[in-house]
């Protein structure tokens, strides 16, 4: 492991623990103490690259004061500028940022979007209440405008401050306020995230040893025969899951151990989103809570979903719903697959400036393509037999999309990336467009497609104002 990595796995060690202790501590003192630390890992870890941080809250904090009717997109605007200039700093003669002020930088844009969204939901829906004299039934919004230090305390909470997960301001006030916060489920609920984290990190370890990706650099690697190069993908995209389930279910436990996201069940919370309904205790009976607001990933279903489309829902979920909430639903396009590269482009830009992610992400349009077409083309008219085969084959060539996407994730540079694909033929591209054409061909042309495409995306538009979550 890496001495960043190193770092990483301090912090999130330590803040498993120092969650439990976090429930001991009035509202007041939880916030200024959950401030303080998370400032304190920042400084320490980013050194004078922290102003960054701090200049995106400042300028979102002004926008939001200036102009609450149009935060939203200026907020969008603004992290998003900053993020380009976060990236480019050398080019003004600046040091470049450390690996963790990214980590910081990343998240926080992600919180300052989502938080002038629901500064601008409160003051909508207080006006209507005002206009209306009626309470606004808007589910999980707030109840007042937060403060600067407010703000601050959102910004910088220690809670996933570098690894995540995603999670509203709504979601960090409602952990401020908890009533009986050591009442609340712990130490099953985070031994139970926890109980696999060895086993992927045993796996992350020894597949990265035995696999190591520099090796799809050398000129010995193009020596191999096609198989070998083929299967290197399996190997390197398995290496990168188990790190970030890892690293991902040990983020989890430090929001379980804190209490962070915490909510009855019949709350119906989504992952980034929080409740999806509105609830209130029962005095008369037990109450059975859950985490699923701060849940981050799904192991087993990012493994074993059968879709494309699916997989990335199980996957890093918490900004998943940040994308289908407030990129999808203002893309400028009205095509399902338009929309969908549109968000992948936007997904890819946050993550970074390096041509492998943008080839990485925008081929994921590709794939949903051709996995829409084969569906309406041939699973729709095979029998109950034939649509199970149907479905392992679906999820074999799923699960290798994905390896070959990776490939421009961790390989980053285009050249690595195109060399890599080029190694093994553009292998799944080829079949992603051989997908689409005889899609094409066995539906009847272009007007059985579209409907396809259409009711795909009627699937993506049934999409609820307050959660932003999908349904089938």
């Amino acid at each position: 492991m890496s001495p960043d990595e190193l770092v990483y796995l301090g912090i999130l060690a330590a803040s498993i623990p120092a969650g439990f202790l976090f429930r001991y501590l009035s509202p007041p003192v939880k916030q200024g103490a959950a401030l303080l630390l998370g400032l304190s890992i920042t400084i320490a870890t980013c050194h004078i690259h922290t102003l960054h941080s701090l200049v995106t809250v400042i300028g979102t904090w002004i926008i939001i004061k200036s102009s609450w009717r149009h935060a939203p997109a200026l907020s969008l605007s603004w992290t998003f500028v900053y993020l380009l200039f976060f990236r480019l700093v050398t080019w003004f003669g600046l040091p470049p940022p450390t690996p963790f002020a990214n980590a910081v930088q990343l998240l926080l844009t992600l919180k300052m979007v989502s938080l002038a969204n629901e500064v601008n939901s409160f003051h909508t829906e207080k006006k209507k209440e005002v206009s209306s004299f009626a309470k606004s039934p808007v589910i999980g919004g707030l109840s007042e405008e937060p403060s600067f230090y407010d703000i601050l305390s959102y910004s910088y909470c220690y809670v996933g401050i570098m690894t995540g997960p995603f999670f509203r301001f709504q979601t960090f006030v409602d952990w401020l306020t908890q009533p009986s916060p050591l009442a609340l489920p712990g130490w099953v609920p985070c031994l139970q995230r926890l109980k696999l984290v060895p086993v992927y990190g045993a796996l992350f370890l020894a597949f990265n040893s035995l696999f190591p990706l520099a090796y799809v650099r050398t000129d010995e690697f193009l020596d191999e025969n096609f198989f070998f190069r083929l299967f290197y993908m399996v190997a390197v995209f398995f290496v990168f899951r188990m790190r970030f389930y890892a690293a991902w279910c040990g983020a989890e436990a430090g929001c379980i151990s804190a209490g962070l996201g915490c909510y009855p069940e019949k709350a119906l919370s989504k992952p980034g989103g929080g409740p999806t309904v509105n609830y209130s205790p029962d005095p008369t009976a037990e109450e059975k809570y859950d985490f699923k607001t701060i849940q981050n990933i799904d192991c087993y279903n990012t493994d074993f979903c059968v879709k494309v489309r699916h997989g990335m829902r199980y996957w890093n979920m918490t900004v998943q719903w940040w994308l289908h909430h407030y990129i999808y639903p203002n893309a400028p396009f009205k095509a399902y697959t338009l929309r969908a590269g549109w968000t992948m482009f936007i997904s890819a830009y946050w993550h970074g400036l390096h041509a492998g992610y943008y080839l990485s992400f925008l081929t994921i349009p590709l794939c949903i393509a051709a996995e829409s077409a084969m569906e309406a083309s041939v699973r729709a008219k095979l029998g109950p037999r034939g649509q199970n085969i149907f479905d392992w084959v679906h999820w074999f060539l799923k699960m290798r999309a994905y390896d070959y996407m990776c490939m421009g994730f961790v390989l980053l540079r285009a050249s690595d990336t195109i060399n890599y694909w080029m190694s093994i033929y553009f292998t799944m591209h080829i079949v992603a467009v051989c997908c689409i054409i005889v899609g094409r061909v066995l539906k009847g042309g272009k007007r059985e497609g579209r409907r396809g495409e259409r009711r795909e995306g009627e699937k993506m538009e049934n999409v609820t104002e307050k959660t932003g979550e999908k349904t089938d």
